[in-house]
């Protein structure tokens, strides 16, 4: 069964710094994009940053965009986000999510439209962690 484990949320001050980690049991992350999202208390789900495993392309919010960094282990099955210079509108809920770069179609393995060009964050949706808790407050 695929799944998808979250860690490494947890209070910190504004300013400060945190490591997520998005484990993959079940399935091997090669051949997949992988992004974190996350929801404040209020407001929608929105997509943070994604990376494709094929080509270690990767994408960032606006919000994000120079202070976290998306990265892969590939003999651990894991994709991290690094987060640098934490404020508290960064606080929410953190989700992994996953999807394959590939379907079946007529029995042949196709690439999709996360395979290749522009990363669309937004199309990943397969699978979903549970996530996990990032509360930054001084």
């Amino acid at each position: 069964q695929e799944q998808l484990l979250e860690s490494g949320g947890g209070l910190v001050h504004p300013g400060g710094s945190l490591r997520l980690s998005c484990l993959a049991s079940g399935f091997g992350l090669t051949g997949y994009a992988v992004g974190w999202f996350r929801q404040a208390p209020g407001k929608e789900r929105e997509w943070v940053s994604c990376l494709r495993t094929s080509d270690d392309k990767t994408d960032y919010s606006y919000s994000v965009k120079g202070r976290f960094t998306i990265s892969k282990d590939v003999p651990e099955n894991t994709v991290y986000l690094q987060m640098n210079s934490l404020n508290t509108e960064d606080t929410a809920i953190y989700y992994c999510a996953a999807h394959p770069l590939f379907v079946a179609k007529d029995g042949i393995m196709r690439p999709n439209s996360l395979a290749r060009g522009a990363l669309d964050c937004g199309a990943i949706n397969e699978f979903w962690g549970q996530g996990t808790q990032v509360t930054v407050s001084s």
